[in-house]
């Protein structure tokens, strides 16, 4: 009875996790790193050394701002919430390989591991219907 209620109501699940990542990205990491400005943009961007990418690293900094701030506000809205996922996670797995190759413990390098999940399950399952991605999909 409860596995078919909850079955039913799947969607309702999808908007509180694309509401509870999409906020705590929105407040607390992109807006951080997009007010932090060029200094802090280029310390964030190094990071992409680790992948094999040393040129840029403020354009790169700010590239991860923006896919978090942005992205944080498009899980929320539900719109393009594939394509927002997928540079979310790309985030969060350059930040892993950062994490892994300085060494830094566990504790550290957990969390973008988690959210590097949480994004690849959003790229497989999409907005739900509660979402401006499925109202789009209705009009075609």
């Amino acid at each position: 009875m409860i596995k078919n209620f909850l079955d039913k109501h799947r969607d309702i699940g999808i908007l509180f996790l694309r509401l509870g990542i999409g906020l705590s990205f929105i407040l607390v990491h992109g807006w951080g790193k997009i007010s932090g400005g060029p200094e802090f943009w280029a310390k964030i961007g190094t990071a992409v050394a680790k992948i094999g990418i040393t040129f840029a690293p403020s354009f790169w900094g700010f590239m991860a701002a923006i896919s978090e701030f942005g992205g944080g506000i498009l899980l929320v809205l539900g719109l393009f919430t594939r394509p927002a996922a997928f540079f979310m996670a790309s985030v969060m797995f350059v930040a892993f390989m950062n994490h892994t190759s300085n060494l830094d413990p566990w504790f550290r390098a957990i969390y973008p591991t988690e959210m590097f999940s949480v994004f690849i399950a959003l790229l497989f399952l999409g907005a739900g219907k509660y979402s401006i991605d499925a109202l789009i999909s209705k009009k075609k």
